[in-house]
C-alpha cells in the first residue's frame, strides 16, 4: 500500500484527483486537501491541519488531528510524518504544486525529508511529477517523449550521467549556479538516471507528448 496526501493547493484538478487515487490507498487529507476529497468523493482515513485555511471540515467523523495554527512544521509535513509512524514509505502528494511559491517550495523540500527518513515521495499533478534523487541509480520508465529537467538540489553540484535522453551526460557536474539542466527529452521508455555524488531533484513534464 501506498500513502496519498492531500495537499490543500488551489491549483489542483478533480479529475486527475479521482483517476490517481486507488481503492487501496492510504489517504491523508492535509487541512484544505479535504475540500478537494470531498468534491472527488473520496473518503480519508484520517484529515490533519490547522484549518487556517479551511474551516468547513464536512468529514467530522472521520480521523482528525487539528494542530495548533503556531507550530513549525507545515500541515504537509506533518502529514508526512504521520505517513511513517503509520509505517509508510511510498508517499505521494497530489495539490502541492501551483499557488503560493514558497508553499511549493517547501513541498519539493518535503521530498529530501522523505528521503533521508527512509522513503519514496513524489509531488505530482496532471501536468508534472517532481522526485528528489539521492546517490545511485534511478529507472525513469516510460517516459518517452517527455521533457525532464534536473537540477542540484541542497547541494552545490551533482555529478550525473544519463542514458536514453537527447542530450546524454557521462558523469557531468551540474552546478546550482548554472541551470543547464533544464529541457532535456527522453528518448526511450527504459531510460536511466545515475547520481554519483550530491543530490538532485528530477522534474518530469508529463503534459507534452
Amino acid at each position: 500500500m501506498r500513502c496519498v496526501i492531500i495537499a490543500g493547493s488551489p491549483d489542483i484538478n478533480i479529475d486527475f484527483l479521482k483517476n490517481t487515487i486507488k481503492e487501496d490507498d492510504y489517504v491523508i487529507c492535509a487541512d484544505k486537501g479535504c475540500l478537494y476529497a470531498e468534491k472527488a468523493g473520496i473518503s480519508p482515513n484520517i484529515i490533519i491541519g490547522d484549518f487556517d485555511s479551511y474551516t468547513e471540515n464536512n468529514f467530522q467523523n472521520y480521523e482528525t488531528i487539528t494542530l495548533d495554527p503556531h507550530k513549525d512544521d507545515t500541515d504537509t509535513m506533518h502529514s508526512i510524518n504521520v505517513a511513517f509512524e503509520r509505517g509508510f514509505t511510498q508517499i505521494i502528494i497530489l495539490g502541492a504544486l501551483g499557488g503560493r511559491f514558497d508553499h511549493t517550495f517547501s513541498n519539493v523540500s518535503a521530498l529530501q525529508h522523505i528521503c533521508e527518513k527512509g522513503g519514496n515521495g513524489i509531488l505530482l499533478s496532471e501536468r508534472e511529477r517532481i522526485e528528489f534523487l539521492p546517490v545511485g541509480e534511478h529507472q525513469c520508465k516510460g517516459f518517452k517523449g517527455k521533457t525532464f529537467s534536473l537540477f542540484p538540489f541542497g547541494c552545490d553540484s551533482v555529478c550525473v550521467s544519463y542514458s536514453g535522453a537527447e542530450y546524454p551526460l557521462d558523469r557531468y557536474r551540474i552546478k546550482s549556479s548554472v541551470p543547464i539542466g533544464v529541457s532535456n527529452v527522453f528518448t526511450s521508455q527504459e531510460s536511466q538516471i545515475k547520481i554519483y555524488d550530491g543530490n538532485a531533484i528530477l522534474i518530469i513534464n508529463l503534459s507534452e507528448s
